[in-house]
């Protein structure tokens, strides 16, 4: 079976809430994010058949942001684009969509990735359509509403994810060991310039000037055991996940060019890597946490291998909670897990975070010298994807 080709993958810093990325709209990180993996793989723009992204907060972004992002990247106007929104599970989503026209012979070459703006998610006015003649009305914030709360499991992902940690007996502790060591993990990789490779530099005018921005704006380093403890629990009374053990909200754009093998070869490109199968899975909702379980064994099957041949595993980290119960449910070596920190550090773009872990995962295998590699990432709602990769240069 053909196996599509990855020429590029990239993403910006993880801008936190309010922060340095705030000024920009969702589909200028993507814009800038399919510029500069076009840019990396000196693919033709012409020979793009392409391009999908992925968007979770949708609300005010403008209709069809895919194809609004391709526009800011200067692309041609005669390439079609399409927007996909699967939660957490929307970029790495287009990845696959991509894959399977490659490997249909529709295209030959194609762009993935995702966009996402927490900091400009509004509020909306549902009641305000036909005038407000008195008295109280309604406002909903968006991030909440469209994000936070599961209208299917009728809670919010942290709610589903004190369920799994009440199912598998995960202690407090627990979750906050795990929540320092991610935090830990990033700002030793920031530190030795483990992400230089797959971030790209924005442009951001501060005052009178000009910067290039390439960094994490969201990893702690003074965080501790004790500060995390003293966290209280914001989803259940006398629960145990924290906003410390939590992904933290995070403005970015990814992307990745991904192409037919055989046209890459032809054409002289060099590819980093290779998709050597990939999943999709569903489950009930408020188990939601659990979406990788479902969606890993489909991933594995298509590529001929196990959980245990991967080198090294970019599992998102929704909650703390929700990493342990899929290690617990799906057993696998935990040193090879997110080893660069993950989402609780690092920030969790919703509609990026899929092309965004596939770019920290290629080039982790690449640093470490390592080839086999599972993106994998829960989605509220009830659902899991995952695309296991061949690292090739």
């Amino acid at each position: 079976m053909k196996r599509p080709v990855i020429l590029a993958a990239c993403r910006t810093g993880g801008g936190k809430f309010g922060g340095v990325l705030s000024g920009f709209e969702a589909t200028d990180l993507g814009g800038f994010a399919i510029r500069a993996a076009l840019d990396r793989s000196a693919v033709p723009e012409e020979e793009i058949g392409e391009v999908i992204m992925g968007n979770g907060w949708q609300a005010g972004v403008g209709a069809n942001p895919a194809r609004i992002a391709m526009f800011k990247a200067g692309m041609p106007r005669s390439v079609p684009a399409f927007t996909v929104n699967k939660r957490c599970g929307s970029s790495l989503r287009t990845a696959m969509l991509i894959a399977d026209r490659i490997r249909l012979n529709d295209i030959r070459v194609g762009v993935a990735g995702g966009m996402e703006s927490a900091s400009r998610t509004p509020y909306i006015l549902p009641e305000a359509r036909w005038g407000h003649r008195m008295g109280d009305r309604k406002v909903l914030d968006a991030l909440h509403h469209d994000g936070f709360m599961c209208p299917l499991a009728g809670m919010l992902m942290g709610a589903t994810a004190e369920i799994l940690a009440e199912e598998y007996s995960i202690t407090r502790e627990e979750q906050d060991s795990y929540a320092l060591e991610s935090h830990r993990k990033a700002f030793s990789a920031m530190k030795k310039g483990l992400f230089a490779d797959e971030t790209f530099p924005v442009s951001i005018r501060q005052k009178k000037e000009v910067v290039e921005w390439a960094s994490e704006e969201i990893p702690r380093e003074d965080t501790s055991l004790e500060k995390l403890a003293r966290l209280p629990a914001i989803f259940k009374d006398k629960g145990t996940i924290t906003a410390g053990s939590s992904s933290a909200l995070c403005d970015a754009g990814s992307a990745a060019i991904i192409a037919d093998p055989d046209w890459a070869k032809a054409n002289g490109f060099n590819p980093l890597a290779e998709i050597a199968g990939y999943g999709s899975g569903a489950l009930e909702a408020d188990h939601m946490g659990l979406g990788p379980v479902k969606a890993v064994p489909r991933a594995m099957e298509m590529s001929g291998m196990t959980l245990g041949d991967m080198d090294l595993i970019e599992l998102n980290e929704a909650f703390a909670a929700q990493v342990l119960a899929v290690h617990r449910a799906m057993p696998f070596d935990m040193e090879r897990c997110n080893v660069n920190g993950g989402a609780i550090a690092l920030g969790h773009p919703i509609g990026a975070t899929g092309t965004k872990i596939l770019a920290t995962l290629i080039y982790a295998l690449r640093k470490r010298d390592k080839e086999f590699g599972l993106a994998t990432a829960c989605i509220g709602g009830g659902q899991g994807v995952a695309m296991v990769i061949r690292r090739l240069s």
